[in-house]
């Protein structure tokens, strides 16, 4: 059994060679410090050489209901016409917003005239890549799923905060077109079958008009034939006698005044709207259907969380965190090469 005091040869040798490792490296010293030196001032220089980057970032949320309620104006179940939700019409701000096509036209009409010449005469695909990493829409936040935050990046700081408002004003302007044609559209054929209706009502009264008018000049004939002017009165008639009179068989006991005023007040007639039943009805739905057409100033598809600013500083490059890294790899790599010297030194004296 070993006291406290014991010798133990592992450990001072550790010691040892801890002690002269930390010597050998202090003879190093200005190795590291030169090193560290070198590294640090290619940090710096790529620091505040480096192109620098910067962000505008615009969070979009979903349009309020009094923003939407423009929508559905004239919209009823009654009209037989559902009416716009909050989600309906965002979901179409989003799919606007997230469209190829939408990107193709701020690649097409934004981004290319912007570049000197000399760029734009490159690789149409790579410039478009380029777009895609510099614009972005993503969902910002999981336990919001209906949050969307759009980015820009661009080595100008104000191109970023302008090239976000324009490309939120084209979305923004292209869904308002897509609700109103939707809207519109929708009612313009509920207004069509209406109108079908409505014309296929008066074609038939006017056939109806054209069907008595023919009759009555057929009674009128038979009493005028047998010199009946006036209608005989004849006590106690049946209700079936009274209807053959009017519009039967016996029309013509009517008298041949009685059809004649009614022969020239039919064809005298200028419309038989006023006659014909369910019309004013129709005509009533036809007017709420013309009358569905959102006005703009009136409706949103999407809020905007804030304006998109300009930023005042660089997203990157992080001058401060490049030359802590720099400082830090510069020393880590300084007292690498300065354990190689040592190494290869001890290696030379043993030889």
């Amino acid at each position: 059994m070993q006291g406290p005091h014991d010798f133990n040869p592992s450990s001072q040798n550790d010691e040892i060679d801890l002690f002269e490792l930390a010597q050998n490296l202090w003879r190093e010293k200005l190795l590291i410090i030169a090193v560290t030196v070198l590294f640090t001032v290619a940090a710096l220089a790529y620091a505040f050489t480096a192109t620098p980057t910067y962000e505008a970032r615009v969070d979009l949320l979903p349009p309020s209901l009094s923003e939407v309620a423009g929508f559905n104006i004239g919209r009823t179940p009654e009209a037989g016409l559902a009416p716009y939700k909050v989600a309906d019409v965002y979901a179409v701000f989003i799919r606007n917003l997230t469209a190829d096509e939408s990107k193709r036209w701020f690649f097409n009409d934004i981004y290319l005239p912007s570049l000197p010449k000399e760029e734009r005469a490159g690789s149409s695909s790579a410039l478009y890549s380029r777009v895609n990493e510099q614009l972005s829409v993503k969902s910002a936040d999981k336990t919001r799923p209906d949050l969307f935050t759009l980015t820009v990046q661009d080595a100008s700081p104000e191109k970023t905060s302008a090239w976000a408002d324009a490309y939120i004003n084209h979305v923004a302007e292209l869904s308002l077109d897509e609700m109103i044609e939707n809207a519109t559209r929708e009612s313009d054929v509920m207004g069509r079958n209406i109108k079908t209706q409505i014309e296929s009502l008066r074609e038939t009264a006017e056939v109806r008009r054209k069907d008595r008018i023919e009759k009555l000049t057929e009674a009128l004939g038979i009493a005028e034939s047998i010199g009946l002017e006036n209608a005989p009165i004849i006590g106690s008639q049946i209700d079936q006698q009274l209807s053959a009179i009017m519009d039967g068989s016996l029309m013509y006991m009517r008298g041949s005044k009685a059809l004649k005023a009614e022969i020239k007040t039919l064809v005298e007639r200028k419309t038989d709207d006023p006659f014909i039943d369910g019309l004013r009805g129709l005509q009533e739905k036809l007017n709420v259907y013309e009358s569905i057409k959102p006005e703009r100033e009136q409706v949103a598809v999407f809020r905007q969380d804030g304006q998109a600013v300009t930023p005042d500083r660089p997203l990157k490059p992080k001058k401060s965190l490049v030359v802590a890294l720099g400082l830090v790899l510069g020393g880590m790599v300084g007292v690498f090469i300065a354990l190689v010297r040592v190494m290869l030194k001890k290696h030379r004296r043993l030889e």
